[in-house]
């Protein structure tokens, strides 16, 4: 079983290890910084909004995890799919869509992504490969085989990328879909967004099996633990994984390890966790660490900088703006995009 870096620079030593030489190019980090920098305060907005109650349902943030997201868009190749759970707001933007239908969105307006019939976490975008945010715990990882199934039988060369959080992997569909994809090789590769926390359940709590890597060695599924803070770790353990899969050897497990700076939910009041340990996990923030790097390897001055957070700013602003002017869905809308079969038994006309 490979192993990933476990830890992470602190604050106090990643300038120094910044100035070794990079792995990845001026471009990526430029990329991973301005899109981890944008899911950041597109979340960090949401999350205002949703207490001026702008916008009502569930309402889960992606701060502090956005190195996941980054790091396998990076990784990815363009015909690849992705779904996650309902923490789903990070993935779609670092595939590239545009914020503003996100945000309207979540404030249930019909130019949403999801035409404003999913909230927060159903989000969806055919035109970048994103297969949605499901809101049922688990519910995803038999769908991404299913998807990853499709990819196989059409001869695609197409990968499944499919998250879940640590609390989804003790749901038994898990098992089923594990011992499925790996008797068939499926291109699929199951990522766990390992945050620590099931809602406000440890692992520890939960399992006497804390190293989650493991679950795949029954069913002899190469597995990693990743570095989650790390943007880096996170795009050579998905290219690995990627190359793998796509040669026909079937699915990888990555047990990524990462932390969410807010709470489960906009509800959660965390009293599960401490002060320090939210700061110490905030002390291996990963855009600091790209901002670090590209200036360190003076790619970009504090000007540059200043203009990626400017536009960062700007693009939320407007989607802001785009979403509260945007119209809500029209009634006929209940009656639109609702599967029906015709001639089906046990379907009355009304």
């Amino acid at each position: 079983m490979a192993v990933k870096e476990g830890n992470n620079p602190t604050k106090s030593t990643r300038k120094s290890a910044a100035k070794l030489k990079p792995k990845f190019s001026k471009e990526t980090y430029i990329k991973w910084y301005t899109d981890m920098l944008l899911i950041r305060k597109f979340e960090e907005k949401a999350g205002q909004l949703y207490i001026q109650q702008k916008f009502g349902g569930f309402c889960h943030l992606y701060i502090g995890q956005e190195a996941i997201a980054a790091g396998t868009a990076s990784a990815c190749e363009k015909g690849d799919k992705h779904m996650t759970a309902y923490r789903d707001h990070g993935h779609p933007i670092a595939l590239g869509t545009d914020p503003r239908v996100l945000m309207a969105e979540l404030y249930g307006r019909s130019t949403g992504c999801s035409k404003g019939k999913g909230g927060s976490m159903h989000f969806f975008d055919k035109d970048v490969n994103f297969m949605g945010g499901h809101g049922i715990v688990g519910a995803q990882i038999p769908m991404g085989a299913g998807v990853a199934f499709a990819e196989k039988y059409n001869n695609t060369g197409n990968v499944c990328f499919v998250s879940m959080g640590d609390g989804a992997v003790r749901q038994g569909a898990l098992h089923e879909t594990f011992n499925m994809a790996m008797n068939w090789k499926l291109p699929v590769i199951f990522i766990i967004e390992n945050n620590n926390y099931a809602m406000g359940t440890s692992v520890e709590r939960t399992t006497n099996v804390t190293d989650l890597s493991k679950i795949g060695l029954s069913y002899e599924m190469p597995s990693m633990i990743v570095n989650g803070m790390s943007p880096e770790s996170v795009h050579e353990a998905i290219e690995e994984a990627g190359n793998r899969a796509r040669k026909g050897d079937g699915p990888t497990l990555l047990d990524i390890r990462t932390y969410r700076y807010k709470g489960h939910s906009m509800s959660d009041p965390q009293k599960y966790r401490t002060k320090e340990e939210v700061s110490e996990w905030m002390d291996k923030d990963p855009i600091e660490h790209c901002e670090t790097v590209i200036l360190e390897n003076k790619w970009l001055t504090e000007k540059k900088i200043q203009e990626i957070q400017d536009w960062v700013k700007n693009e939320v602003k407007e989607s802001v703006e785009f979403a509260e002017n945007s119209p809500y869905p029209e009634p006929k809308e209940l009656y639109e995009d609702v599967y029906k079969e015709e001639g089906y038994p046990y379907i009355k006309e009304y």
